[in-house]
């Protein structure tokens, strides 16, 4: 994969006194013929959540994808902070103040909560290939692993051994280890997945006190938390966008209830 040159793009007029930190302009992803993103264009606010639904094959975990680099586009662009990142790999966007959780936990089960959020704490640092370091980086990596913990809501369980926790205990520290890379934006996939109600309540009451301060994208099928959550709601069906906007305005189409929320769309 060809790797495109950081180059500054002239911005698009503001949606939002917020400014935008992430976008994308006709974004595509094709597999053989099967078109699963198809010319997606959106806008992420600083300090915005901003929640992405739509049936099975929608195409929302490809476009979560793309915007974390883990798949290329076939088409498109993909500006952070008005600057085309288009086709950079996976490993620059921690550095981008990009992070990302998974559909499935990702961490290291043999390891303690605070080695996993050190570990991830290290992708602060220019290369992994400083042996000799000032002892004084290590302790700023150790206070970052620290403060993870402290936000994620885990610093009782510090030296807990991550594969003896609860599920939702785990899903806890895998944000808090998206969290010690140091992201401005958190892109959550699925993070209620698997959950019964008190962990999902945990989960939801977590993600609200992070909204204040970091830019959240979430793709969830929990209808309760998205709307308690978001502020904005796009919707996506066979990998287009369906409508997007504030999450009342999307809630009363009645082209979304018909494609995706269904006879019960009224209750929520």
């Amino acid at each position: 994969m060809t790797t495109m040159p950081l180059v500054p793009v002239e911005a698009a007029p503001p949606c939002d006194s917020r400014a935008c930190v992430l976008e994308t302009r006709g974004l595509t992803k094709s597999f053989g013929g099967l078109v699963a993103v198809n010319a997606v264009s959106l806008r992420f606010l600083e300090r915005q959540t901003h929640a992405i639904i739509g049936p099975n094959g929608a195409g929302k975990s490809t476009l979560v994808n793309l915007l974390t680099a883990h798949l290329p586009p076939s088409g498109g662009r993909i500006l952070c902070r008005n600057t085309d990142i288009t086709g950079l790999p996976a490993h620059r966007m921690t550095g981008l103040g990009i992070g990302r959780s998974y559909q499935k936990t990702n961490l290291f089960p043999s390891f303690t909560c605070f080695e996993n959020c050190r570990l991830a704490a290290q992708t602060r640092l220019p290369t992994s290939m400083r042996f000799f370091r000032p002892a004084a980086r290590y302790r700023e990596i150790n206070r970052h692993a620290e403060a993870a913990l402290d936000l994620c809501g885990l610093s009782a369980r510090r030296d807990r051994v991550a594969g003896t926790m609860s599920y939702g205990e785990q899903r806890q520290l895998e944000i808090g280890m998206v969290l010690a890379s140091g992201p401005e934006i958190l892109v959550l996939d699925e993070p209620l997945a698997g959950m019964g109600r008190e962990e999902s309540e945990r989960m939801v009451a977590l993600l609200r006190g992070l909204a204040p301060h970091f830019t959240i994208i979430l793709i969830e099928h929990d209808m309760d938390a998205v709307f308690s959550l978001a502020e904005v709601l796009t919707v996506m069906v066979n990998g287009t966008l369906l409508e997007t906007g504030p999450v009342e305005q999307v809630r009363a189409s009645v082209a979304v209830r018909d494609a995706y929320l269904g006879d019960g769309a009224e209750a929520y």
